[in-house]
């Protein structure tokens, strides 16, 4: 009667029973190994008498066949999803709670994959890729990865379709493709995660991203109705107003020549300076014209190389202070205090990332 044993503490052997009692012999772990080796040997034989010149004929088109193999096999459509869209943020073992909460693991837990349908949240959940694309692209697990670049690629077909913020999505993946070019040099040094040639494959697909994007064409819209350009100047200007981001006032400023006047509003670049920034940052990189004026305009941009700008988001992640729990306001979270909704953070893009660096 063979005793294999799947305890710790039992060494595996085989026991036959005899007349003198239960006998061990030699274990199947070992039998098993030496059908192994002469199974390697065997196989090296057989390597070792093959035309070595064929196969560095072919050597190239292998590796090529392999790599688009390997993506393949890693590259599957299917996210990991989650019954419960919030995440308990924790950084050390306590004696409820064992291990830690890595990037990866809030990155798979939080719902990205449909929350880029949501037009309040799109812009977030691409500045907070573009974030992992800059400083955390080497924390990320192998499930994460697959969950980064099928979130990526869903963004990336929506802007194709629906020609929305195709900007944004030209920067994450300019970032993207510079960060893979320096981490695929430094592949001696085990800084990836994952299979080299899958990220050769990755490196591509995303050079073919940004092709699609330059290729991309506004095609005009053919409506008898109110246009934007048959609203009163007062209000266009209001409209104008109410934007954060002077690249949104240049493009805007292009549609029709009476936009173009009221985009170059030096009051309306003044005010969108002091949103932004600070008044000692003006006397640092002050713009005079020949006048003496001050430009506005050329201040705004030459301020943003030196400084961060303030982001706005139609909405967020939440942090609770008392569940310490990562989670969608809309999704809710199981909360324990008294009154909820004073524990309640919003959390920005960088702050996400920095809840995760130990």
């Amino acid at each position: 009667m063979p005793f294999l044993g799947q305890d710790w503490r039992s060494p595996g052997w085989s026991w036959i029973k005899t007349e003198d009692g239960w006998k061990r012999c030699e274990s199947c772990s070992q039998e098993l190994g030496r059908e192994s080796n002469q199974c390697d040997i065997s196989h090296s034989i057989i390597l070792n008498s093959e035309d070595e010149g064929i196969f560095n004929d072919e050597e190239r088109e292998y590796a090529s066949k392999k790599r688009k193999k390997d993506h393949f096999r890693n590259n599957t459509n299917t996210q990991s999803f989650y019954r419960e869209k919030w995440i308990y943020v924790h950084k050390e073992s306590t004696k409820e709670r064992h291990g830690y909460c890595t990037l990866g693991e809030a990155f798979n837990r939080l719902d990205f994959s449909s929350a880029i349908q949501d037009i309040r949240r799109f812009n977030y959940v691409v500045k907070l890729l573009q974030l992992i694309a800059k400083s955390q692209l080497t924390s990320l697990s192998g499930v994460a990865q697959k969950n980064y670049f099928n979130i990526l690629d869903k963004i990336v077909q929506k802007v194709l379709d629906d020609h929305h913020n195709p900007r944004l999505i030209k920067d994450l993946l300019q970032d993207l493709s510079s960060t893979l070019c320096i981490l695929i040099r430094g592949v001696g040094k085990s800084v990836l995660v994952g299979n080299i040639n899958i990220w050769i494959c990755r490196l591509e697909t995303i050079l073919t991203w940004q092709q699609q994007l330059q290729n991309l064409q506004m095609t005009k819209q053919v409506d008898s109705g109110l246009t934007l350009s048959d609203l009163p100047l007062h209000m266009l200007n209001n409209i104008l107003y109410r934007f954060s981001d002077g690249w949104d006032i240049v493009t805007l400023g292009q549609v029709t020549p009476t936009l173009y006047m009221l985009s170059e509003d030096r009051q309306l670049w003044k005010r969108l300076c002091q949103y932004h920034f600070a008044e000692k940052q003006f006397c640092r990189h002050l713009i005079l014209s020949e006048k003496g004026h001050v430009e506005w305009k050329l201040m705004y941009f030459a301020l943003q190389k030196y400084y961060p700008t303030k982001e706005q988001y139609g909405d967020t992640l939440h942090f609770c202070r008392h569940c310490s729990i990562l989670f969608w306001k809309d999704s809710g979270h199981p909360c324990t205090a008294a009154d909820p909704n004073s524990c309640f953070t919003p959390v920005s893009p960088q702050h996400f990332i920095d809840l995760f660096k130990f």
